[in-house]
């Protein structure tokens, strides 16, 4: 039986959560700086703190996920799988 490993970094999981949690952080730090009058225009809620954290909890759910179960690969190409190049 061949060796197995881990995708790790690899996994589209952790690049989809990156992504989505330094959009978070961003509207995060927006929502917390915003000015008053921008967020009465939204009546008197603060759209891009809600959404920058929805995007950190979206992201730590993704990491969460890719940690509880990890995509395996096998360490190298297997023999039997019937292609072989010349």
């Amino acid at each position: 039986m061949a060796d197995k490993q881990k995708a790790g970094a690899f996994d589209i999981r952790v690049v989809i959560a990156a992504l989505i949690g330094l959009y978070g952080v961003l509207l995060t730090v927006l929502g917390i700086i915003a000015d008053p009058a921008e967020v009465d225009k939204a009546d008197g809620l603060n759209i891009n703190l809600w959404g920058g954290i929805a995007m950190l909890v979206f992201a730590a759910v993704f990491v969460l996920w890719s940690r509880l179960r990890p995509i395996v690969v096998p360490a190298e190409p297997s023999e039997t799988s019937g292609t072989e190049q010349a």
